[in-house]
């Protein structure tokens, strides 16, 4: 429900904006068909996400979270049909025994961390299938569309939630509403204006590079307000040390490819 709310906030919010700035283009119906599956299984990641959050707790999914890089070095040539990297493969390992030392010393955590793991693995998804139609349609649009059908998808499959997990439907306290916009104009629209303005000045893959810092400031934060670092053994820093390893010498090597293949040199 969190982004069943988030959802219907947001897009509606860009239906009013783009509308006045006249930015709202009609795309052909095939894609938006397929720009709304892409937009439901990116709802599906932030359901999966919250979920991990409300199981386990903020550092547990947002170490999940870390190994999207890895994941996505691991799932995209199966997507794009290219050939795998064996190095790419062994960084993946590292990061699997990262995540196999935080679940097998926090079983109190297990289902968080599946879940958690299962978000990345949708995310992941997204982005990869993105990039086959990025270059197709102006980034505002995809996201228009991507979060309309997101939003419809999702509402079809509200009724099949609540069947599974018993769970009534209840509108948002009124403090809640103030939350829910925060979160839908602050943390959705504007990080994507942000986003797009941002790319103007730099390059995607600094970009990128930049958002592999989300877990790690975000971890910090749940620290310093949720004294998550209480709840968690030494054995959670051994396999976090192991991803976070693994994420380091993914971004060194592709910010040594990038050079190289720069073309100064």
């Amino acid at each position: 429900m969190l982004v069943w709310w988030r959802l219907l906030i947001t897009m509606t919010s860009l239906w009013i904006l783009y509308l006045i700035q006249g930015k709202a283009v009609r795309i052909p119906t095939r894609s938006i068909f397929k720009i709304s599956l892409i937009g439901t299984v990116q709802d599906l990641h932030w359901v999966t996400f919250y979920a991990s959050i409300k199981l386990a707790n903020v550092t547990i999914a947002l170490t999940c979270l870390s190994t999207t890089a890895l994941i996505a070095a691991l799932i995209e040539p199966l997507v794009i049909k290219k050939k795998f990297d064996f190095f790419e493969i062994l960084l993946g390992l590292f990061a699997i025994a990262g995540i196999v030392i935080i679940y097998n010393t926090h079983l109190n955590f297990s289902t968080g961390i599946i879940i958690g793991l299962v978000s990345s693995l949708l995310t992941v998804l997204v982005s990869v299938t993105n990039k086959k139609i990025i270059d197709q349609y102006h980034p505002e649009h995809i996201t228009l569309y991507q979060l309309t059908g997101g939003f419809l998808g999702l509402s079809i499959l509200l009724p099949v939630f609540h069947f599974l997990f018993h769970d009534q439907w209840a509108p948002p306290a009124a403090l809640d509403y103030l939350w829910l916009i925060l979160l839908s104009w602050a943390c959705t629209i504007l990080t994507f204006i942000l986003y797009i303005r941002s790319l103007k000045k730099i390059s995607a893959f600094t970009m990128n590079l930049t958002l592999t810092l989300e877990p790690v400031y975000g971890i910090i934060l749940a620290f310093i307000i949720y004294h998550e670092n209480k709840l968690l053994s030494k054995w959670f820093y051994f396999g976090f040390a192991l991803i976070t390893l693994a994420v380091v010498l993914h971004v060194w090597r592709l910010i040594y490819t990038s050079r190289r293949n720069s073309p100064q040199h």
